[in-house]
């Protein structure tokens, strides 16, 4: 396709003409043309908003951590972590510890179930997920899933041992280690 001039005699990139086009074709309907996807994405967060034993759980993990001199943090970044679909509809709440040399690393989520027995049916159909395929491939090569159980709430966190870049990132695994019940994730 050549350049073309306007009326003025300014030279218009033919990637301005079709984006002008694109932007010009959503129209008053506010999307995309029919047959082109939307890159907007839809919330798979769920509705609801967790309870207090997300709260208790809260407040083990920041005992837990301390004792490594750990702080926790609220958090909302965008992150989600490979998920079965039992966690992706539950209440979750997201959490991070902070790391001043790794401020992307860190995150901790606890997802709340009705009682305790769904939450360990969850987590072991989790911990079969983190083991399959799919996950992994969402995952980076080595890493480590730390899957554990507070009542009615799971708790996971994923790292890469070999590439923590701060230096107090490998004593948040034995710090979770003495929360709860572990679930172990299959190699």
């Amino acid at each position: 396709m050549a350049a073309r001039l306007t009326d003025s005699r300014r030279w218009v990139a033919p990637w301005a003409i079709i984006a002008g086009l694109a932007v010009a074709g959503c129209g008053a309907a506010g999307g995309p043309p029919p047959g082109v996807p939307s890159a907007a994405v839809e919330s798979v967060g769920p509705l609801s908003t967790v309870g207090p034993e997300v709260a208790q759980t809260r407040t083990e993990l920041v005992r837990v951590l301390g004792t490594r001199n750990l702080v926790l943090q609220d958090s909302a970044a965008a992150f989600r972590p490979p998920e079965d679909a039992r966690f992706t509809s539950a209440p979750r709440a997201l959490y991070q510890v902070i790391l001043p040399q790794a401020p992307t690393e860190g995150f901790i989520v606890v997802y709340e179930f009705a009682d305790p027995v769904t939450a360990a049916e969850a987590a072991t159909a989790q911990a079969a997920y983190l083991a399959s395929g799919p996950a992994k491939v969402q995952s980076p090569f080595g890493t480590r899933h730390i899957l554990r159980l507070v009542g009615s709430t799971v708790v996971l966190y994923s790292w890469v041992p070999e590439g923590a870049e701060d230096p107090r990132q490998p004593d948040i695994q034995p710090a979770l280690e003495t929360l709860g019940t572990g679930v172990p994730v299959p190699s």
